[in-house]
């Protein structure tokens, strides 16, 4: 007698899911920020288990890093938990994910043309300062700057995704 065994098809689990990817150049700093922000106000909302949330990087030179000791303290003042280890995007990504939202032009430009060597990418690739409010499209890296620099990106990320899990509510 053969046994027939019936596999997981992780795709049919998550096709309820939305998911979004947030991504900057290291994944350190910008990228994790949102994606702790947008995790909390998930929670907040009793939405969090509808969702896929992750982050991840264009370069490879933060790849198995925690997040910027700066932005951790940015995050802990405002009572937001912060746990990722950078990883870089993967051809995976644009397939599993239905929005990519990303940082700056350059961000923007590296993820596309990685999009155009995916088969069946899905993934929505945009900029997250398109949903601030106040119009600021470009949420700047503040890793070469100070405390407030991560503050600003901290309140830019607060608004994007406020108006980013309103849009998808």
């Amino acid at each position: 007698m053969r046994h027939i065994t019936k596999t997981f098809d992780s795709n049919m689990a998550t096709t309820s899911m939305k998911s979004v990817l947030f991504v900057c150049l290291g994944n350190i700093c910008r990228s994790p920020i949102a994606e702790a922000v947008f995790r909390k106000m998930a929670t907040d909302a009793g939405v969090v288990d509808k969702w896929r949330i992750d982050s991840a990087a264009t370069s490879t030179y933060e790849i198995g890093n925690p997040p910027d000791d700066r932005g951790q303290a940015c995050m802990k003042k405002h009572g937001v938990s912060m746990r990722h280890i950078a990883r870089q995007v993967t051809k995976d990504d644009f397939v599993n994910f239905e929005y990519i939202l990303c940082m700056d032009e350059s961000n923007l430009s590296d993820l596309k043309r990685k999009a155009n060597s995916v088969k069946n990418c899905k993934a929505k690739i945009e900029l997250l300062g398109s949903y601030d409010p106040e119009k600021q499209l470009i949420i700047r890296d503040p890793y070469y700057g100070s405390d407030e620099d991560f503050e600003k990106v901290y309140q830019q990320c607060v608004r994007c995704c406020k108006a980013f899990l309103e849009a998808n509510s």
